[in-house]
């Protein structure tokens, strides 16, 4: 499952030079699939759907850090645990009860973002 992070984060920045995705922003901050990863220009998501890598989107939190479910890998193929909540001085960086992937899908999730 991917992880997210709660509403108990203290926005100390810990978490985000950790994530070999890329997938944690600063509140408020827009996002894209192609930051931090292989993907550029039209692509064919996971889910089936279509995205273009570059275009900006709403960030998921205007108060907290947050994870993206879509780059989130659980560090799979990097890591033997996740480094945001290896690195989190609060404990808010948890498994998203929401988001259940099992490890074949995270790490053909890691192999689709670095383009592998």
């Amino acid at each position: 499952m991917a992880i997210k992070i709660t509403d108990e984060c203290i926005n100390c920045d810990a978490c985000v030079s950790e994530c070999p995705n890329n997938a944690i922003y600063e509140p408020d901050e827009e996002w894209a699939y192609s930051d931090g990863t292989a993907l550029k220009g039209d692509i064919t998501l996971l889910s089936g759907g279509s995205a273009n890598a570059d275009d900006k989107q709403s960030p998921n939190s205007e108060e907290f850090y947050f994870i993206v479910t879509e780059k989130c890998t659980e560090c799979k193929g990097f890591h033997d645990e996740p480094q945001c909540a290896a690195v989190c001085p609060v404990d808010c960086c948890v498994p998203d009860e929401n988001h259940v992937e099992s490890e074949d899908v995270l790490l053909a999730k890691k192999a689709f973002l670095h383009g592998e």
